[in-house]
């Protein structure tokens, strides 16, 4: 045997030795079942704290599929690695966590282990939850435990080899997982303190609002809150990397947790727009305020110049006369054009105001212009119809970068008729 031999199979057995010692490492013990305990084990007030701190984490919002009953799985989340399902959190003791103590319940929260002692993929995102206080956790806890059983089993999740072993989640959560609860922040005031909290933990900002490495997890440092992406839409930064026009104050961003618009920025939607229906906006106010001065830490210290950015834009949409423009005034005046009319329904957002259109990735609006915005974020917003089968893709294409170039002052989206036609193939046949 040649030395070359004798090389390749001594790392061989190297590589099993280490394969069997991470095998031993990573294995979990299940915990004992339990009968699901009574509605009468929690008190009202630990029930009600559970039922705000549910809608902070969006709990419904992930584990409710379209059309299926509330918080019982089966929603769909494609990733790079395949299609995740979200699991059923109702009490049903069969397909849900109705037989889960809470030592659990606990031990999935922080370090993403369900009872049976299997690693949970990080579309859960524990990495966030592992922040919370034991009170809260006893919370939700609670408020979980109490609500109807749903006996439903979503569709099994299926990843890529080698993502499918999960397993392998013991090496991931040894590098990025750093289990909580959050530390005390002692140069900043107590409610910024609340506020990150909130927002690090259940409210997880970060897994939508934070950019990922090639293992899926979050970047941290001054990548931290600086964009994203969730189900296919641009997750827009938090922080100074926001394309934002105008930075955003402590009032906008307590106007739009509550009712998901600023006239500063525009409207709430994708995946944004649940979280303000089903979670942000049903938050105390102290918690709203106390987010948002933890997220107004994060914004450069730039003036407001919205209402000049808002009068310019309505006199330029008046004046231009371009295959761009004339396609906004048939399609978008009526409702966007400002200083124009009285408004009817719902708001009037300024086009020149919107993240998505600094964006590096039109995609968001790409999405918006096809499909509209039918379920808004609070009922008072008003609707936007799509053009799906109004406008082509090229007539799609103008009038974005009309609105790119001719107002914003960016440079146009290249290729992005291809593009308009990828996410129009791409949407066909979804709700």
């Amino acid at each position: 045997m040649n030395r070359w031999k004798k090389r390749a199979l001594s790392l061989s057995a190297l590589l099993l030795a280490a394969a069997a010692v991470l095998l031993v490492f990573s294995l979990q013990p299940e915990i004992v079942p339990v009968t699901p305990p009574p509605a009468s084990q929690f008190s009202a007030e630990q029930i009600a704290r559970g039922k705000t701190l549910s809608a902070l984490g969006d709990c419904s919002v992930c584990h409710t599929r379209a059309g299926g009953p509330r918080d019982a799985g089966g929603l769909a989340f494609e990733t790079q690695f395949g299609t995740i399902y979200s699991s059923n959190i109702t009490p049903d003791v069969e397909t849900g966590i109705g037989n889960w103590s809470y030592p659990a319940f606990k031990r999935a929260m922080r370090y993403g282990i369900n009872r049976q002692g299997h690693y949970l993929y990080p579309a859960f995102p524990y990495t966030s939850f592992t922040l919370s206080r034991d009170d809260d956790l006893q919370d939700l806890y609670a408020w979980l435990m109490v609500q109807p059983a749903v006996n439903y089993r979503p569709p099994r999740t299926e990843l890529h080899f080698p993502f499918s072993i999960r397993q392998g989640m013991f090496a991931w959560n040894w590098l990025y997982l750093k289990p909580g609860p959050a530390p005390v922040n002692t140069q900043q005031s107590e409610e910024w303190n609340r506020g990150a909290y909130l927002g690090e933990g259940l409210g997880h900002c970060s897994a939508c609002h934070s950019p990922r490495n090639l293992a899926g997890a979050e970047k941290g440092g001054s990548q931290h809150l600086s964009g994203g992406s969730a189900e296919g839409w641009s997750a827009p930064a938090l922080n100074a990397h926001s394309p934002a026009p105008i930075v955003w104050n402590h009032q906008q961003l307590v106007a739009f947790m509550r009712n998901g618009y600023a006239a500063s920025h525009g409207v709430a939607t994708g995946p944004m727009a649940p979280v303000i229906t089903d979670g942000l906006s049903q938050l105390p106010e102290n918690d709203v305020q106390a987010i948002a001065t933890w997220l107004t830490s994060f914004q450069p210290p730039w003036p407001d110049h919205g209402k000049e950015i808002g009068t310019q834009a309505g006199q330029q949409m008046m004046q231009a006369d371009s295959p761009g423009a004339r396609q906004f005034s048939g399609s978008c005046m009526a409702c966007h054009a400002q200083n124009t009319g009285p408004t009817l329904y719902g708001v009037r957002p300024s086009l020149l105001l919107n993240s998505n259109l600094y964006s590096d990735s039109p995609d968001n609006l790409i999405r918006i212009v096809l499909d509209g915005i039918p379920h808004p974020a609070t009922p008072g917003l008003g609707t936007m119809p799509g053009f799906r089968y109004q406008l082509t893709n090229q007539q799609i294409a103008v009038l974005l970068n009309y609105l790119r170039t001719d107002l914003a002052q960016r440079a146009s989206w290249p290729d992005l008729g291809d593009r308009v036609e990828a996410i129009r193939q791409q949407t066909e046949a979804k709700p």
